[in-house]
């Protein structure tokens, strides 16, 4: 093969591997704007439509270890197109006009694109030079969040003119696109010793993360069956400590624990669980007050295309900071970026407590978020896997992934709780003040991001974008 064809595959390999990821984040987040939508539709309350989001995150969680070690393998190719299988059948579930519990099915099988990720960065890691696979594993972080910025809009356009159907009749039809895509370039892995996949390291990681999301997800519980929540915590808690101990006698884990010998990978994992709660936070919260009508005494009373606009400008920035942050890794090393990209999502946050007097201003928050958002994502991988083999690329990823996921979610139900403690009795929405609270909370954990990267991270990752392990 000449240079300038096994150039020319590169660049296609990396396009298709941001499209694939880009694809997989915006399917997952289809639940989040139609929830309102799915309640009106099927007739169910908003919480039981809230399930749409939260079973996606469930499964996504569950499911991103296991396909994670599964894509540190021989057949990483094969679980990359069952995958995308899994998400394409469930868009065709979700679109098709059966009852409620058949969307909730489908919904469930499209969170397990959230576990695509991980094994994509895999792929570039081994099949792209150092350079190219830095930028590309940075991109693809970065894409797994921005994506977000890209289905709320297209989601509420298509269910302004065609319904929640036609949403997520999109969602399908882009997602058999994706699996067409990676059909005709995702290469077949590396020769590698077959795994063993850890089937009660599965289970039990299972049981510890399914009664953490219920809980931050269903935070009416709280005080309606505060029995629940104690039962699910303790199943969680336990459950926890169970999967450790198989895990660290097991001969194949599912998640290599000794890898949290790491103080860096141990940090990134941190600031990631921080970082995440206070960036979806501001996401969650801003949507909502754009939609907030000014009856209310504040908000601009959007729609649901028009407020997903607002997201826009997070997408776009940062796609942007994807684009710039791996030559500036080069300069200033990952653990530095982490830290100034957490300053920057904390700026975004104090923007938004201190000013909303206009879309404008909503946007501009959005802009920062997202490049705040874009280059945390872009450094965090190359601060993990700067310690890691790489062959334990696809698992640490997952890991990863799946701290992302409990912080979002963590950031949501925070939102959600505060805005909830600031409504009147018998009021529809909260007292704007709260606004700014929420904003406050959000900031007060970002810079405890802030600190865990300044300070567990100095010294602890390397300089370079992908530096190998020894």
């Amino acid at each position: 093969m000449t240079a300038e064809a096994e150039c020319h595959d590169s660049r296609l390999l990396v396009r298709s591997l941001v499209f694939v990821g880009v694809v997989v984040a915006a399917v997952g987040s289809l639940g989040a704007p139609l929830i309102t939508s799915v309640a009106t539709t099927f007739d169910v309350s908003l919480s039981s439509a809230q399930w749409t989001l939260t079973v996606a995150l469930l499964t996504g969680a569950v499911t991103t270890p296991i396909l994670g070690r599964l894509g540190s393998g021989p057949h990483r190719r094969a679980a990359i197109l069952g995958t995308l299988g899994v998400v394409s059948v469930g868009g065709v579930l979700t679109a098709l006009p059966l009852s409620f519990t058949w969307l909730l099915l489908g919904r469930a099988a499209q969170g397990v694109g959230l576990a695509l990720t991980s094994m994509l960065m895999g792929v570039a890691r081994d099949h792209l030079s150092d350079r190219r696979s830095g930028s590309t594993i940075a991109l693809l972080s970065v894409a797994s969040t921005a994506g977000v910025g890209v289905g709320y809009p297209l989601s509420g356009l298509l269910t302004e003119h065609g319904g929640i159907r036609a949403a997520y009749g999109f969602g399908a039809v882009i997602t058999v696109l994706a699996l067409l895509v990676a059909l005709r370039v995702i290469p077949v892995a590396a020769q590698k010793d077959s795994l063993r996949i850890d089937v009660p390291g599965a289970l039990l990681l299972a049981l510890a993360l399914s009664p953490v999301l219920i809980l931050v997800s269903e935070t009416a519980l709280w005080t309606s069956h505060p029995w629940a929540v104690g039962t699910l915590a303790t199943v969680a808690v336990v459950s926890a400590g169970m999967w450790v101990r198989v895990e660290l006698r097991s001969s194949a884990p599912l998640v290599d624990l000794r890898l949290l010998r790491h103080r860096a990978v141990v940090g990134a994992n941190g600031a990631m669980f921080l970082g995440g709660i206070g960036m979806y936070l501001l996401l969650t919260i801003v949507t909502r007050y754009a939609q907030t009508p000014s009856g209310a005494g504040y908000g601009f009373g959007l729609d649901v295309f028009t407020a997903g606009l607002v997201l826009v400008p997070f997408s776009v920035f940062g796609f942007l900071a994807g684009k710039l942050v791996p030559s500036a890794l080069r300069r200033v090393g990952p653990a530095h970026a982490l830290t100034v990209s957490a300053l920057v999502v904390l700026g975004a946050l104090a923007l938004f407590a201190g000013t909303r007097t206009s879309v404008l201003e909503l946007c501009l928050a959005m802009s920062i978020l997202g490049f705040g958002v874009g280059s945390f994502s872009a450094a965090m991988p190359a601060v993990v896997l700067s310690v890691v083999p790489s062959g334990e690329t696809s698992s640490a990823m997952s890991v990863n992934q799946v701290v992302r996921s409990v912080g979002f979610a963590f950031g949501s139900a925070l939102g959600g709780l505060v805005l909830a403690a600031g409504t009147s009795a018998g009021s529809t929405f909260p007292m704007e003040g709260s606004y700014t609270s929420a904003a406050l909370v959000g900031a007060a954990v970002t810079a405890a991001a802030v600190v865990t990267s300044a300070t567990v991270l100095r010294g602890r990752a390397g300089t370079g974008p992908l530096e190998r392990a020894e």
